[in-house]
């Protein structure tokens, strides 16, 4: 066995390998580097024996202790579930006016509704219920059905235009311009007319005005105020769904609008959607 050379400066040994004339040191490592690393590696066996660790095809190991985060994440979550049982189902047995005046239960049904809200409703209405685009912000009081504890619950246990509820909140909006119903240019007047009502303007009488009368004011009122029982919104204010720009009206006029909320019903039990409904009616805009 060749031995290495020993550098004439350092004093250390060098590992042979040379390098146009550079040679490597073969300097050791520290002793505290090496207990450190041979206590990782020691540390990695045990938890591999006592915990889940390796992939296995239809799962993993399960360890010698038999530690499952899923089971202490179940336990939790049951744990929280029975503390909660008796308040749960206090809200289920009562109607939403008791329920608004205990103090106790409503706080309960206020948290539980801000969390279910954050899981189910967010994805369309936003994180702080501001809404988007065919979303309706939920912190005003503009209300396609009513802003009341009575008519938000009905809305979020059966839904809007959903087919397969038959209790579902039904309105349809003829498509002006797709059905052929008005002409280009007598959509372009009732468009003018519908943004003049939301700036409070003296809406512009003539074509737009009669065109408006004859075919809005049934569902959205002779002045644009709207109709909650329709589902008709109100357009005399600065508060648009879609939109309020001149396009998007006669967008909106020419081809509809026709969005659909779910029916929570089948998805989630009553006393959740209690307090969903209780929390969106305490978020400002609640009749």
């Amino acid at each position: 066995m060749t031995k290495n050379e020993i550098d004439e400066i350092s004093g250390t040994e060098t590992t042979g390998h040379d390098w146009d004339g550079i040679r490597e040191l073969d300097t050791p490592m520290p002793r505290w580097w090496l207990w450190t690393f041979y206590a990782c590696i020691l540390f990695s066996l045990v938890y591999v024996i006592l915990y889940p660790a390796i992939p296995l095809v239809n799962g993993a190991t399960k360890g010698w202790l038999g530690y499952s985060t899923r089971i202490e994440l179940k336990n939790s979550i049951d744990v929280a579930l029975d503390e909660q049982k008796e308040s749960r189902l206090k809200i289920e047995n009562a109607s939403l006016a008791e329920i608004k005046a205990d103090p106790t239960l409503l706080s309960f049904a206020q948290a539980g509704g801000r969390a279910a809200f954050k899981v189910n409703c967010i994805q369309c209405h936003g994180s702080g219920a501001e809404g988007s685009k065919g979303n309706p912000n939920l912190n005003d009081d503009d209300w396609l059905w009513g802003g009341s504890l009575e008519t938000i619950h009905q809305t979020i246990l059966h839904g809007i235009r959903y087919e397969q509820d038959d209790d579902t909140r039904l309105s349809q909006m003829p498509a002006f311009g797709t059905d052929e119903l008005l002409t280009p240019a007598e959509i372009d007047a009732v468009a003018d007319y519908v943004i003049s009502l939301s700036k409070a303007e003296t809406p512009p009488g003539g074509e737009g005005a009669d065109l408006f009368a004859a075919n809005c004011a049934s569902c959205h009122g002779e002045n644009g105020g709207g109709n909650p029982e329709m589902g008709a919104p109100a357009l005399n204010d600065q508060i648009w769904l879609y939109g309020g720009s001149k396009e998007t009206v006669v967008e909106s006029i020419t081809k509809s609008r026709r969005a659909v909320m779910p029916a929570w019903a089948a998805r989630l039990d009553a006393a959740t959607i209690k307090q969903l409904a209780i929390y969106v009616h305490g978020l400002g805009g609640g009749q």
